[in-house]
């Protein structure tokens, strides 16, 4: 392919070209997709500056997209080494599959839930974000208290739903909030559902993603990884209150976490039992940087047994080969 000739006293542009169509060439956008291999992203950028500038070096302003890849994948290789190269090729295959990426995010009130689920989103390329709060939300405004009380209170202090005794040997909140997780998950099915039929990628995070409740044989279509956010230090884990009462200007105020901390933790510990009974993935949140690793590592890892089985697989808990996980 001849390169066309830089016009004088401009910055020569590369275009990614198909057939007769060319959109330009952009080392952000680049940069953004090479995120999605777990690279961070000011390593991600170096790679893709020294990509646009081999092939400006080479007189290439016209590159089509498989000889794009391969030149990034050299860079890649070079540059950073494993596991960034393979990885790099696997989540292209992935979109050519048409199979869309749902990534659930489940975990008790306060463990960093929708901080891990912006950060993923944003390293996976993935636009399209949800919480179970704001389904939730939505269903609120169709069934009035009356009607579906569980879901007019918070998680943690569902238990002020219960119309009729439990009984002495069972947690009036835990039941509440069981109740309230078989409500929601409706909704949580229906827009993963529809996300599914679309082929649009999702990350949708939440307490009330418990392992057990979600239908994952009904989306046998998507690559679906589940897992679960913890924060198993107490003290740390009321710390994440204090945090988020001052980034949100006392909007989500701490003393009222505080004074249901106790409930907020038996939900934890509820989730837990049935994420290890499930065989779902768990991470404790002690770092978010290093919790986003994990994450990365464990989709790469259930992409790789895809693979190998060559079968359609809605996400158990991947391998152990990622530490830091229960």
């Amino acid at each position: 392919m001849r390169p066309r000739e830089p016009k004088r006293g401009r910055h020569p542009h590369i275009r990614i070209v198909s057939q007769s169509h060319g959109v330009p060439f952009s080392k952000g956008l680049l940069a953004q997709s090479l995120t999605a291999t777990g690279l961070p992203p000011d390593r991600a950028y170096r790679v893709a500056v020294e990509v646009e500038s081999r092939l400006l070096a080479a007189g290439t302003l016209d590159i089509d997209v498989e000889e794009l890849q391969a030149k990034v994948g050299g860079v890649l290789s070079e540059m950073e080494g494993p596991p960034y190269p393979v990885r790099y090729q696997k989540w292209h295959q992935l979109g050519m599959q048409d199979r869309p990426v749902i990534i659930l995010i489940g975990g008790a009130t306060g463990v960093g839930k929708s901080t891990i689920a912006s950060q993923i989103a944003n390293r996976m390329g993935i636009v399209r974000t949800i919480s179970t709060d704001a389904i939730r939300q939505v269903m609120r405004t169709f069934f009035s208290a009356a009607l579906m009380p569980a879901i007019h209170y918070s998680s943690f202090d569902a238990g002020a739903a219960i119309r009729i005794p439990v009984g002495k040997n069972l947690n009036p909140n835990l039941v509440a909030f069981v109740e309230q997780v078989e409500m929601v998950t409706v909704g949580v099915r229906a827009v993963v559902d529809r996300a599914t039929e679309e082929g649009t990628a999702m990350v949708v995070e939440g307490v009330h993603l418990v392992p057990g409740f979600i239908p994952m044989e009904s989306w046998r279509r998507a690559l679906v990884l589940h897992m679960v956010v913890a924060v198993k230090d107490a003290d740390l884990h009321r710390s994440h209150f204090l945090v988020r009462d001052r980034e949100t200007d006392g909007r989500r105020p701490f003393i009222r976490y505080l004074e249901h901390f106790d409930e907020i933790r038996k939900i934890q510990e509820f989730i837990l039992a049935r994420a290890e009974e499930e065989g779902t993935l768990v991470i404790d949140n002690v770092n978010v940087d290093d919790a986003v690793g994990l994450v990365v590592d464990a989709l790469y890892e259930l992409i790789e047994s895809q693979a190998v089985t060559g079968g359609e697989m809605s996400a158990a808990r991947p391998g152990s080969g990622a530490g830091g996980r229960s």
